[in-house]
């Protein structure tokens, strides 16, 4: 990786908007980025490294509230690990609840889909005709 980036190649990097990052750096979740004489963000591999941490605990749901606590702690130093493990166990048992709460609900709609293909394959090979009727119709019956 280069020296150093712009805000519009991390964003390239990362997925990101420039105003998501500049939104992260207001809100503490990174630290201030350097900056070259003219004012612009330069940000280097350990930037970049924390940004991506940050996008894995979005993608696995952390409420922005956490992460900021988690970055708070982060930025006090080595001697918040304790804190910090303590904080990702906690996620990783929320991530991993959800995980197994979403393969029940996938195992549901995957019966779900087997009953459909069943029924679809019993229509196919006896499809139904006037003479036998369509049970989502009512029927009148009439004395001869």
């Amino acid at each position: 990786m280069e020296p150093f980036l712009t805000i519009t190649e991390v964003a390239r990097r990362t997925g990101l908007s420039a105003h998501t990052l500049r939104y992260y750096e207001r809100a503490g979740l990174i630290a201030p980025v350097a900056r070259a004489c003219g004012g612009q963000r330069r940000y280097a591999a350990a930037d970049l490294d924390w940004i991506g941490f940050l996008l894995r605990l979005r993608e696995t749901r952390m409420p922005i509230e956490r992460m900021l606590a988690f970055a708070r702690l982060r930025s006090r130093g080595e001697g918040t690990a304790p804190e910090r493990r303590q904080m990702l166990q906690t996620h990783l048992a929320d991530v991993l609840d959800t995980i197994a709460t979403m393969q029940q609900a996938a195992l549901v709609l995957e019966q779900k889909i087997a009953h459909y293909q069943a029924m679809e394959a019993a229509l196919s090979a006896n499809p139904p005709t006037p003479e036998r009727g369509n049970h989502d119709c009512m029927h009148h019956h009439t004395d001869g």
